[in-house]
Formats: structure tokens, C-alpha cells, sequence
């Protein structure tokens, strides 16, 4: 496994990966970033991988939305999490959807009644591709911006350079920090 770093306009993020596919993208010192990428991997910048990665990073942050579809993504996790992530990559650039509304796709798709919202939360929170697979992009039924493992300001930086007007939140005044 391998890992580099990438210096975005919102700090510096960690890719991990194999040769072929990417396993983590990280903002530094996250919630739940896991450490020992830095230990027991090597680095390496040279890789095809990270340098498309590293590329697809450069037009999001340019607004050029890319397509998730254009890398290999290999997220590791529970058959629920990966499930909540794959409806994660639905939900459209410059569009939210809430913990509830993934419970209830995530219910059908298991043929289950009901899927707390809660339990959405923690895969969604437990995400291991930062903004690629757009977690910053779910929010709290009464529109609150619930946390974010990079760091609520970094969601809403996300959201905004999206085009979603945070004021249009609702009760997102307690998150207003520029």
C-alpha cells in the first residue's frame, strides 16, 4: 500500500491506495483518519493512481465537477457501509440529501422496514474517501450541517464551493464561522 499528499486550498489531504485504486483520501489529523497509513505505507507520488486522483481533486476544487465515476475506488468497510457510501456517490454535486432520506434507500435496497438514521450516520462519518464520495454532502433532517469527520468548516466550504447557499439552511446560523 501506498499513500501521498495532496495540499488542497482547504489544507493538506492524505491519499492512500494501491497501484490500481484508491482506499482512503483524508484531510490530516480527521476524525478517524487512520495513522498508520503514515507508518506502514509507502509514500509514493509518482503513481498513476494518485496522480489522477490528485487531478480529479484539482478540477473539483476548480468547479468543474468531475465524475466519480472516472477513478477506482475500493473503499474498505462493512457490506452497510459500503452500501451507504455507494448511495453517497448518488446524491448529485451541488445537491443535499439528509440522514433519513439515505435510511430509507439503504431500507429498500435490504428489503428492511426501517434503517435508523443513526446507523446512516455512522457509515456516512466512517467514510474513507473524502470528498469523492460526497459525505460532506448530507445534512440533518431540519437542515442542520451534522458533523463532518474533516471538520465542520471544511464542510462548509465544500458545500459552498458547490454552489449550496448555507444561509438557506435551516438553523445553520450556529455554523456561520467566516
Amino acid at each position: 500500500m501506498f499513500f501521498t499528499n495532496y495540499n488542497s486550498p482547504l489544507g493538506k489531504i492524505i491519499i492512500n491506495g494501491d497501484d490500481k485504486n484508491i482506499c482512503g483520501v483524508y484531510f490530516e489529523n480527521q476524525k478517524y483518519f487512520p495513522h498508520s497509513i503514515i507508518s506502514d505505507f509507502i509514500e509514493n507520488k509518482d503513481l498513476e493512481i494518485f496522480k489522477t486522483t490528485i487531478n480529479w481533486l484539482e478540477r473539483y476544487f476548480a468547479k468543474e465537477k468531475p465524475k466519480i465515476s472516472e477513478l477506482s475506488l475500493t473503499p474498505q468497510g462493512s457490506d452497510f457501509r459500503k452500501l451507504i457510501w455507494e448511495i453517497l456517490c448518488k446524491i448529485s454535486y451541488g445537491e443535499t440529501m439528509t440522514y433519513g432520506e439515505i435510511a430509507k434507500i439503504a431500507a429498500k435496497k435490504l428489503n428492511k422496514l426501517k434503517i435508523s438514521a443513526q446507523a446512516v450516520g455512522g457509515a456516512v462519518g466512517h467514510n474513507p474517501i473524502s470528498i469523492i464520495i460526497p459525505c460532506h454532502r448530507v445534512i440533518g433532517a431540519n437542515g442542520d450541517l451534522t458533523g463532518y469527520a474533516g471538520g465542520i468548516d471544511k464542510k462548509i466550504k465544500l458545500l459552498e464551493l458547490e454552489g449550496i447557499k448555507i444561509n438557506s439552511l435551516k438553523n445553520n446560523k450556529k455554523y456561520n464561522i467566516f
